[in-house]
């Protein structure tokens, strides 16, 4: 989208396990129907989008970007918020950012960090299917014991 024509919303703040927050259709028509005309995608969450399948799959994206349209919102763009906090953490906050990623990797600080950067790189992958120049994250985590 080379310009937004209204406003747009982050999904991340409203997604949930109750309707219409519980997946992108629902979500998304409820953007729309509360004036939005854009959302940004948090990347993190599967009952939005499949992040390994939007980076694998130019056409899983154009259906995502489908929902949207027919719910009357485009795509602005996909967030990485929580992943890319995870890319560099501080050692004072590994419990309290731990939280953000994968049960898998959860506990040991390298396999979160491996998992983050894959992540980052999996969203670029799909900002790229989607048409996008760019993705929004926080890049690490290391300032955070100095605020």
């Amino acid at each position: 989208m080379k310009t937004m024509k209204g406003p747009g919303i982050f999904l991340a703040q409203f997604a949930g396990d109750a309707a219409p927050f519980n997946d992108l259709k629902s979500i998304a028509g409820w953007a729309a129907g509360h004036g939005y005309k854009g959302v940004q995608i948090p990347s993190w969450d599967a009952r939005l989008i499949d992040l390994k399948k939007a980076a694998e799959s130019k056409d899983y994206c154009d259906e995502v970007a489908g929902i949207c349209r027919e719910a009357g919102v485009e795509i602005t763009d996909l967030s990485t918020h929580l992943q890319g906090q995870l890319v560099a953490v501080h050692p004072a906050f590994d419990e309290a950012f731990d939280g953000f990623a994968a049960p898998e990797v959860r506990g040991n600080p390298k396999a979160r960090q491996e998992w983050a950067v894959e992540q980052l790189k999996m969203a670029a992958k799909a900002s790229g299917h989607f048409g996008f120049k760019s993705h929004v994250t926080f890049p690490g985590a290391l300032a955070w014991p100095f605020l």
